[in-house]
């Protein structure tokens, strides 16, 4: 394996249990009173914070900053805006929906990934894309399915649930072209991830603009004074690592992979996330709904693998996982 593939998984598996984290830093702010509105606006507001901190502490990132084409500053920016959507599902869905359960329902994602690229981005090859496609539709039916009566969220919430991987696999998208990434080629990688870094932050900051926008103009408590003392840990996990450290990792990780293996290397945070869920809250899911886990990440398997190469990539995932 090259020394750059090697950094590439390496940056994914963080930004993927830095990603998996932020249900579990959600959870304690909405139990301290506040609403997923507050809670993005702080979290990003802490992201894009610790994003220009991290930008402009070095001569190497400053000027990675003045290397950004217009047409990048652009749509850097269109992408932060673009993560409202992604983001504002899912933390919403949170407020009702288990962490737990959440994690398997949004990890229909990579499959997405994958047929969004066979157009967009790096194709994989054949038409396994499609058959992974309708087994993680399945997967998502068995997780949803085996939820019982008394135990069902709000309808709205897994609405929201599941609204929230469909965005964010045309995000992952849009930010891999941004990197660079075509049907026939992957990215350049940025050795020094300064032009990742500069893109993120640009990122980070619109997203935070627009949510502050929002939740200013909803009446939402965003004052310091107006914060309870209990949510400020979760505020600062889901800001510093759940964004900041999250998305900065997956846009250097995704230059050196490509989209679809960069969705193939995050099967572990489900895993990562199902699990803390059950130490930290003592939540728990029903055989048939980890029977749907399994059929969503087989699906992620299938999906991003050709077929004489199926083996290797699952004990690549496994021995990821064991890691």
């Amino acid at each position: 394996m090259d020394r750059s593939r090697a950094i590439g998984i390496g940056f994914v598996i963080v930004s993927a249990f830095s990603f998996g984290s932020g249900a579990l830093f959600a959870k304690p702010v909405y139990g301290a009173g506040l609403d997923w509105l507050t809670l993005l606006a702080w979290r990003f507001l802490i992201g894009a914070g610790l994003g220009w901190a991290w930008l402009l502490s070095s001569p190497v990132r400053r000027a990675g900053l003045t290397r950004l084409t217009r047409r990048s500053v652009v749509i850097s920016l269109g992408l932060g805006l673009f993560y409202l959507g992604n983001s504002g599902t899912y933390f919403a869905a949170l407020e009702t929906v288990p962490a737990s359960l959440a994690a398997l329902i949004v990890y229909v994602y990579p499959a997405l990934v994958a047929v969004l690229a066979l157009r967009f981005g790096q194709p994989l090859e054949g038409r396994r894309a499609w058959a992974a496609l309708g087994i993680a539709l399945a997967g998502v039916a068995l997780a949803v399915g085996g939820i019982n009566a008394a135990d069902m969220p709000p309808l709205t919430g897994l609405i929201l649930t599941i609204a929230s991987p469909v965005i964010y696999a045309g995000w992952i998208i849009m930010s891999a072209r941004l990197s660079g990434e075509r049907s026939d080629r992957v990215g350049v990688a940025d050795e020094t991830g300064a032009e990742a870094a500069a893109a993120t932050t640009l990122m980070m900051t619109a997203t935070a603009v627009s949510f502050w926008l929002i939740a200013g103009l909803a009446g939402r408590p965003l004052l310091p004074a107006d914060i309870p003392a209990a949510a400020w840990p979760g505020l600062l996990g889901v800001g510093a690592v759940s964004t900041f450290l999250a998305i900065q990792t997956f846009y250097v990780g995704t230059r050196r992979l490509g989209a679809a293996q960069a969705a193939l290397i995050s099967t572990v945070e489900p895993i990562w996330t199902i699990s803390l869920a059950a130490l930290l809250f003592g939540e728990s899911l029903a055989p048939i709904q980890l029977l749907g886990g399994g059929l969503i990440l087989a699906a992620v398997i299938l999906a991003q693998t050709s077929p004489g190469s199926a083996r290797s990539a699952l004990r690549t995932v496994l021995r990821v996982a064991d890691e």
